[in-house]
């Protein structure tokens, strides 16, 4: 549930923001308090701690930039989540606001229920993004402090080795140009997350397998920081995944893609995960064997369908998954059903094609990101996503993927 501030002196303003705000969102998945003046929005703020705060500027005792500032020195940085509201905006107004700490500005009677809802949900997405990669940056720094002590352990071990065996002195000066890699890499990973992980990881590969290490512990160790590595480039992949989706909005050029041909394709590459699952696929696209899209964008949501269908199969049954295509009153749908793990759609089904919104984290690893990046490609081109679903029986994906695609 998502937990709303209103703070506003004006009850009428208020009863429009729950009103608006509940009736899209779902009365049910949000929840509000409300704050009338500057000691109030304090006191609900450290007793409620929302996930967006929806601030009047004019109040009877501060101006909304002095609660900004007050609000800032009650939450860690980068974690607060506030939109200012004005009667009577300016632009120097809204300059300070978000200068000063605001993720966005509205001006009251120049905006309509959609503005509000789109301009809240975007703030808290925004926000939770920000704090997400906060998280991982603090991650990082931890898996560059393992290393930086793993290097001095590898370092003294490699010097021990140098003195005890001279036939090892060529391998030892691969390992010592290794270590300096790895170590510049390391100092330049430690400032800028989007750096090549996956070198990072070829290098210590290499260092593994080339040396041999006398030390009990270097294995447990080695293991950790493979495995941390392992998981840090898995979401760096599936953050960049997500900006490449922001940035693909209808600009690509489309094509006329087969669809046999190209779910033949995604299935091959998914060949390991449909052994796996004792699975069977099949397809029909009698009614529509062709679509006109981006082909890449249509790949990327095969791809992640297939495989949360595969991934989260029901562990009694072998995985059955049906793709098909069709027109429906002229628009083009493609369908992707399974027999799963299904999801309770009354619980989670506002929050369905969240970012990192995970609903069977027991029963595969993964980031959250799949359904995020779908819905996002799909309504890139004009179309949006109808899901069906119960638990234990499985799922059925409806993507109306917009006139143009037919």
């Amino acid at each position: 549930m998502k937990k709303i501030l209103l703070v506003d002196d004006n009850e009428q303003d208020r009863a429009l923001y729950r009103r608006y705000l509940g009736r899209h969102l779902g009365f049910e998945s949000i929840g509000f308090e409300e704050a009338t003046t500057a000691v109030e929005a304090r006191d609900q703020f450290l007793a409620y701690r929302p996930d967006c705060v929806l601030l009047d500027y004019n109040l009877p005792d501060a101006d909304g930039l002095d609660i900004l500032a007050e609000l800032k020195t009650l939450t860690p940085p980068d974690s607060l989540c506030v939109v200012m509201v004005t009667g009577g905006g300016s632009e120097e107004l809204a300059v300070r606001a978000l200068n000063n700490g605001a993720l966005d500005y509205l001006v009251k009677q120049q905006f309509d229920q959609e503005l509000l809802v789109k301009t809240v949900l975007h703030a808290i997405e925004k926000n939770e993004w920000r704090q997400y990669v906060a998280s991982y940056h603090d991650e990082l720094r931890a898996v560059n402090q393992q290393l930086r002590e793993s290097l001095d352990a590898l370092t003294e071990t490699r010097h021990e080795i140098t003195l005890k065996n001279a036939q090892l002195t060529a391998a030892n000066t691969d390992l010592a140009r290794a270590n300096l890699d790895l170590d510049n890499f390391v100092y330049a990973a430690s400032h800028d997350l989007k750096q090549p992980v996956d070198n990072l990881r070829g290098l210590f590969e290499e260092l593994r397998s080339s040396a041999t290490f006398h030390d009990p512990e270097a294995d447990v160790v080695l293991g950790l920081v493979d495995s941390s590595l392992q998981d840090l480039s898995k979401t760096i992949q599936d953050l960049s995944a997500v900006v490449q989706a922001e940035r693909m909005t209808g600009g690509q050029p489309t094509e006329k893609v087969a669809l046999a041909d190209l779910t033949k394709e995604v299935l091959t590459l998914l060949q390991p995960q449909v052994a796996a699952a004792q699975g069977t696929v099949k397809t029909d696209f009698a009614a529509l064997p062709t679509l006109q899209v981006e082909r890449g964008s249509l790949r990327t949501i095969l791809l992640n369908l297939l495989s949360n269908a595969l991934k989260y199969r029901s562990p009694d049954r072998p995985a059955q998954v049906q793709v098909r295509a069709c027109l429906d009153a002229g628009q083009p749908v493609l369908e992707v059903r399974d027999n799963g793990l299904g999801i309770d759609m009354e619980r989670h089904g506002t929050e369905l094609f969240q970012l990192f919104r995970r609903f069977h984290p027991q029963a595969s690893s993964g980031t959250g990101v799949g359904l995020f990046l779908v819905n996002r490609l799909v309504q890139a081109q004009g179309g949006h996503i109808e899901v069906t679903s119960k638990e234990g029986e499985g799922t059925l994906f409806r993507l109306y993927l917009g006139p143009n695609a037919g």
